[in-house]
């Protein structure tokens, strides 16, 4: 279906690959890893003909269709959200649009207009509203937003009606880069079933472990500018990966051992004549040695004792018989979430809101937080609580003129320039990224940065909403490791199945304005 062949690709100076090949067929199921700036989203950009390699080429088989879901900044106009999942092609677009025109002039006789319905029959047009439907459904949106223009939705919805648009489209080969970073853990539950089944193949980028442990058959990674590629899942491609890492640290060892006894050799002997031929040979011998390279130092993870909060009383946070309500989207009238509703947490807990979509997981975390006002009822905070709160859009509380190691080191809890940089490495600030002033940054590099400084100078009642959106999984474990150390309490909404199960001691669930908790993850 696809083919890499021979494929070099530098930039700015970087080798990023240097002689890969890659074959792709039919459905397969692929997950692309590797450190961020490896060079992932640079070979979708080759694959889709976006950038040009230096050397080698791309081979696409004749007439396979290729569809790419970007990790950001996906494009919407004044098209409704169903119109925009049906916008499967430029050529439905314009038959559509010629079926419209003709309908609204009363022109039905007109010989253009029963072409038109031709073509809309032969490219499946009658099969594609109700296809799109049950998809936008399966994604949490309802029947009444089907009719919304989708430039009123946030960017995280507006990234799943392109999510949608393109699971209609079905294209012969899927490209996703983080595709559930705009899901909720339910969503996330049905498009997981829905790729098992997915006609095509799949090259998908992503943080969520237990999404690739569920769906590919392979990983290819990035290293050292070559793709490496493993057969299995991702907890497979770990242990594989670390057995070949040990070969290649023995052989290394092995090789370099010979090659010191073999230059010892010609170091004592090259002087005598009786020895010198012997001792040149020993030289030729190293040369023609096929060198093993080095290999790269594996990434440690974080090494460090984060700050830990002042102790809280036994109970620390409490809502008491609290209304909340929103304006409907239309102005019609009020939307209940919450009416009489109870919660409480205490010390050292650590607790996931679950739920459907608009059940009002964020809601809650807010009337928690104090980021939203109560209504009525009463938020009762037990001795001693210092509350924090991380959204995704905490990151705009940032000072703009700061650089980003500047702003870890004006925390209140202040650390070494070293152990700095070492906790912002673990969360993607590397080299000369520390040096970025915060108003370049982009809206997923501000989120890490708050949630570095977050950790540390933390609350004892520390609330988080998706804080591993903007992460890969080596900064998920370190994110987890940090949380593990945390001795305050803990109340986060996430659709990470492995974060949840790394932390949860209690879940939640919500639903229709009940909380009902369960022990355990």
């Amino acid at each position: 279906m696809l083919t890499l062949s021979q494929l070099s690709k530098s930039f700015a100076g970087r080798t990023l690959f240097s002689d890969v090949s890659l074959q792709i067929n039919r459905e397969d199921r692929i997950g692309l890893v590797g450190p961020n700036g490896a060079g992932k989203s640079t070979l979708f950009s080759l694959i889709l003909g976006e950038a040009s390699p230096d050397e080698g080429r791309v081979t696409l088989e004749k007439n396979v269709t290729l569809g790419f879901l970007p990790q950001e900044s996906a494009p919407a106009g004044d098209e409704t959200i169903l119109e925009l999942a049906c916008a499967t092609s430029p050529a439905m677009s314009r038959v559509q649009q010629a079926i419209q025109r003709h309908e609204a002039a009363g022109t039905l006789e007109d010989p253009e207009y029963h072409e038109a319905l031709d073509t809309f029959t032969e490219l499946g047009g009658w099969q594609l509203e109700p296809r799109a439907k049950q998809i936008l459904s399966g994604l949490a949106f309802r029947d009444s937003d089907f009719h919304r223009k989708a430039k009123a939705l946030s960017g995280g919805w507006i990234m799943r009606a392109h999510l949608a648009r393109l699971l209609v489209q079905e294209p012969d080969l899927l490209l996703l880069d983080e595709p559930t970073n705009h899901l909720d853990l339910e969503s996330l539950v049905w498009f997981q079933e829905y790729l098992r089944t997915y006609p095509g193949a799949i090259l998908m980028i992503s943080h969520d472990r237990e999404f690739l442990n569920e769906l590919v058959g392979s990983i290819v990674e990035i290293s050292q500018s070559k793709l490496h590629r493993y057969r299995g899942n991702y907890d497979k491609y770990v242990v594989e990966k670390a057995a070949r890492e040990e070969q290649h640290l023995a052989a290394y060892k092995n090789q370099q051992k010979e090659i010191a006894s073999l230059q010892q050799f010609a170091d004592r002997f090259r002087a005598k004549a009786s020895k010198a031929s012997q001792a040149q040979s020993k030289l030729k011998q190293i040369d023609r040695m096929d060198k093993i390279e080095a290999p790269v130092a594996a990434t440690r993870s974080i090494k460090f004792n984060f700050p830990q909060p002042v102790r809280s009383g036994l109970r620390v946070i409490t809502l008491k018989n609290v209304a909340h309500t929103y304006k409907n989207n239309d102005g019609s009238g009020d939307l209940p979430v919450y009416r009489g509703l109870h919660f409480e947490a205490e010390r050292g807990q650590r607790t996931v809101l679950v739920g459907p979509n608009g059940a009002g997981k964020s809601t809650l975390l807010k009337l928690l937080g104090g980021a939203l006002p109560l209504q009525s009822g009463e938020r009762i905070l037990g001795h001693n609580v210092r509350v924090g709160y991380f959204s995704q859009h905490r990151g705009d509380t940032l000072d703009r003129k700061h650089q980003v190691l500047e702003s870890v080191l004006h925390s209140p809890n202040p650390v070494s320039e070293q152990t700095a940089r070492t906790v912002l490495g673990s969360f993607l600030f590397r080299g000369d990224d520390v040096f970025k002033t915060v108003g370049v940054l982009s809206g997923g590099e501000k989120s890490r940065l708050a949630l570095v400084k977050l950790l540390l100078d933390p609350p004892n009642l520390l609330l988080m909403d998706e804080p591993t959106t903007h992460l890969d999984i080596g900064s998920i474990d370190a994110l987890i490791a940090a949380l593990r150390q945390y001795e305050g309490t803990l109340i986060f909404i996430s659709h990470d199945v492995h974060f949840i199960r790394a932390m949860a001691t209690t879940v939640v669930h919500i639903s229709a304005g009940n909380l009902t908790p369960y022990a355990g993850d």
